[in-house]
């Protein structure tokens, strides 16, 4: 270690123990041992095998700088054992660099690992004067080291000194620039709080003009409840009055409906006396006898019995002017071609409509038939003047427009209006004429 005076003082492991020609090598510098283990190590790699001790053999297929630091304690320790290992040493030094080991005067460290192998009696004084001279390179080590950082110290505290002359311009100029805007808070606010001011005070008078407002709003509004009161008192006499006289009416009404009903059956009555009277006539004069007529009895000429197709609205139209004219219509035939997108149902009662307002136009009877399998909701009621009919379960609506046709008697103009092919054919044969649903259809819609 070196004195507080920067002069060198005596090693502090092993040199103030050693003396000329005695040196302890398990105290040496570290130095000291470092430079002979390199030394030794440089030596080993390049002795004949003999020469290299057994303990070290393995060390000599090194490189000298890892055989050095791997086997440093090995080499020291050989060195300080064997007086022929350090001899074989210094002879190789000698052989293949000489004068290397023996000039070294400038370099302590060398000086002192020449005299620990040549076994020097001022070995120790070497030994002392290599750790006296790494005392003071680790004092001028320390030293440069010392001014490097004063030096960067005061590079630093230069920069500090800048710094803060800086951060003291900046904060004189924060400071103006904080009592400016401090001057003008002071001005904004005290322009807010007369803002503020006049803000209660419109705040206040709107209040004011508010509490008149809803005060004004709840008379009106009691006002209003009572005129609706009086008005709702008045709409329920009103209706009242309202409901009375439609009672009224509907009481005259069925009155009227009843008394037409009993001059109906009274007129019914009459007619029916006449017929009977009128039939009984004919009986007991003799009139109208079942024998045939003249016309029957032309000789070479016969009757045919065989409707015609009517193809066209006009034809059909002739057609329904001759008097006692019986059109049979195939009810789902014709509403199926004609509205086929709405229900069963609502075919039914639109195409029945339809004929009663035909029927009641031409004074023609009508008989529309439908299938009745299917039929789960009421059937409609026929309209004045149109007979609707349902097939029995098991029966063919065809059929029964077949039956239609053959019950009446003949010589009666009879129309089924169908485009059922096999419809057509057998009631043409039985002598009924044949309009197809299309055509109907016209006619209907035509009104």
């Amino acid at each position: 270690m070196s004195r507080s005076d920067g002069t060198a003082g005596p090693p502090e492991e092993g040199a103030a123990a050693l003396s000329p020609g005695q040196v302890d090598w398990a105290r040496l510098p570290e130095a000291v041992r470092s430079r002979l283990a390199d030394l030794a190590a440089t030596a080993v790699g390049a002795m004949p095998a003999v020469d290299v001790p057994v303990p070290l053999r393995r060390l000599a297929r090194f490189t000298p700088a890892k055989r050095a630091k791997l086997g440093g304690p090995a080499l020291t320790a050989e060195l300080e054992a064997s007086a022929a290992f350090r001899t074989a040493v210094v002879a190789w030094w000698e052989e293949h660099r000489p004068g290397e080991l023996t000039t070294a005067a400038d370099d302590p460290l060398m000086a002192a690992a020449a005299a620990l192998l040549n076994d020097d009696e001022n070995a120790g004084e070497a030994v002392a004067a290599a750790a006296r001279r790494g005392e003071a390179g680790e004092l001028r080590a320390e030293r440069d080291a010392a001014l490097s950082r004063v030096d960067k110290l005061t590079v630093e505290l230069e920069r500090l000194r800048g710094e803060l002359t800086e951060a003291r311009a900046q904060a004189r100029t924060a400071g103006q620039q904080r009592d400016h805007e401090y001057q003008q808070l002071r001005r904004r606010v005290s322009e807010q709080g007369a803002t503020l001011r006049a803000a209660r005070d419109a705040q206040a008078a709107a209040e004011r003009a508010a509490d008149e407002l809803r005060q004004r709003a709840e008379r009106e509004l009691a006002a209003a409840v009572a005129e609706r009161d009086r008005e709702r008192e008045r709409a329920e006499a009103e209706r009242r009055r309202a409901d009375r006289a439609a009672a009224e009416v509907a009481a005259a009404r069925q009155a009227a409906r009843e008394a037409r009903k009993a001059d109906e059956v009274r007129l019914a009555l009459l007619m029916d006396t006449l017929g009977g009277a009128l039939t009984g006539l004919r009986r007991e004069l003799a009139l109208g006898g079942g024998g045939p007529r003249p016309g029957d009895l032309v000789a070479g000429a016969r009757t045919t019995r065989g409707g015609t197709a009517v193809g066209t609205v006009a034809e059909l139209d002739a057609l329904l002017v001759v008097p006692s004219l019986h059109l049979v219509v195939d009810g789902y035939n014709v509403s199926k071609t004609g509205y086929p997108e709405l229900p069963l149902a609502d075919q039914r009662s639109r195409l029945v409509g339809q004929l009663g307002v035909l029927a009641a136009r031409t004074g023609v009877e009508i008989t529309v038939v439908f299938d009745g399998a299917g039929v789960i909701t009421a059937p409609p009621r026929g309209s004045r003047g149109v007979r609707v009919l349902f097939s029995d379960a098991g029966v063919l609506a065809d059929d029964v427009i077949r039956d239609l046709v053959a019950a009446e008697p003949q010589g009666r103009p009879v129309v089924v209006a169908t485009s059922d092919r096999a419809v057509v054919e057998s009631v043409r044969r039985s002598g009924a004429h044949a309009v197809p649903s299309a055509v109907l259809l016209t006619r209907l819609v035509r009104g």
